[in-house]
């Protein structure tokens, strides 16, 4: 039994860090891994330091890379019964290049992911985990690397009428695809400033416009973040702030990732929305420092 599903991208992370200044064809010294990563990955991971159960819906390839995958996030605790294995799509990656600035390139490939399409949720309508008659009812961290026409239909159609539905775009370069739970009021959203201006078609000095301005276009509730400057949490009975505590930066990949997950886990243990906003901004600033006693 799971306590949320994480919905979204599995892959393996290639991220190359530096610890100087990086321009435009920049040939650094540094060090270059690989990990399991992936947004529904991340989440999963962080929920379960907070003792959480999360089961995965993703796809991965049944090529070596993905039996070494899927074998890595069992061994993390996370259910993988219901991800699903084809024979004929490789598994997805990611690849990163970070300086002392913090992100300075990214490549998602997430063809697999896409090329899958609703295959991956099939266990929420065929009786494994909900049916279209008795739909899903528990909470959902759903990532925007889905296509824009599943993610329309989880918006708009009966499949998680009933989900407590979370809602990250993944990249500013996808955040277009949450546009539908804005035209129809579902989920919770967790985007940062930049997102959120793309959502709206707008620039913001800060994340409590960008969450009001979210809330005009139609989401249900906003929760933005804007790096080392205040986060916002905006609905309809009110807005809530807090400010991230300073922090040397020695990684951002995933960073977004570990504050929703956290977020949540605070939610769904009864924390308040001030309490789980500051709960969410210390977990990413733990993150982001590599600093585990912070």
């Amino acid at each position: 039994m799971s306590d949320i599903l994480c919905i979204g991208s599995v892959l393996w992370d290639v991220i190359g860090r530096s610890a100087g200044h990086m321009r435009q064809g920049a040939d650094v010294p540094g060090r270059i891994t690989r990990h399991p990563g992936g947004v529904a990955f991340n989440i999963a991971l962080t929920l379960l330091r907070f003792g959480m159960r999360p089961a995965l819906l993703s796809v991965v390839g049944r090529d070596p890379q993905g039996d070494e995958l899927a074998f890595a996030c069992a061994r993390h605790g996370m259910e993988t019964a219901f991800i699903h294995r084809p024979d004929d799509l490789p598994t997805d990656r990611y690849m990163a290049i970070e300086g002392i600035e913090g992100l300075v390139a990214a490549i998602a490939d997430a063809h697999s992911l896409e090329a899958a399409g609703e295959r991956i949720l099939a266990p929420l309508h065929d009786g494994r985990l909900a049916t279209p008659d008795s739909p899903y009812a528990g909470p959902v961290a759903l990532d925007g690397n889905l296509t824009l026409a599943m993610l329309e239909e989880i918006a708009a159609g009966p499949l998680m009428r009933a989900a407590d539905l979370r809602v990250a775009p993944a990249s500013p370069g996808k955040a277009g695809r949450l546009l539908p739970f804005l035209q129809h009021g579902r989920a919770v959203l967790y985007v940062n400033l930049e997102e959120a201006g793309i959502l709206c078609q707008s620039r913001f000095e800060g994340a409590d416009r960008a969450a009001e301005a979210l809330l005009n276009r139609g989401a249900a509730r906003a929760i933005v973040t804007d790096g080392a400057r205040a986060a916002c949490d905006a609905a309809p009975h009110g807005l809530v702030r807090t400010q991230p505590p300073e922090v040397p930066i020695t990684r951002v990949t995933g960073a977004g990732d570990t504050f929703m997950a956290a977020h949540i886990a605070a939610e769904l243990s009864g924390s308040g929305r001030a309490a789980a906003l500051d709960r969410a901004v210390m977990a990413a600033a733990i993150h982001v420092s590599g600093d585990t006693d912070l």
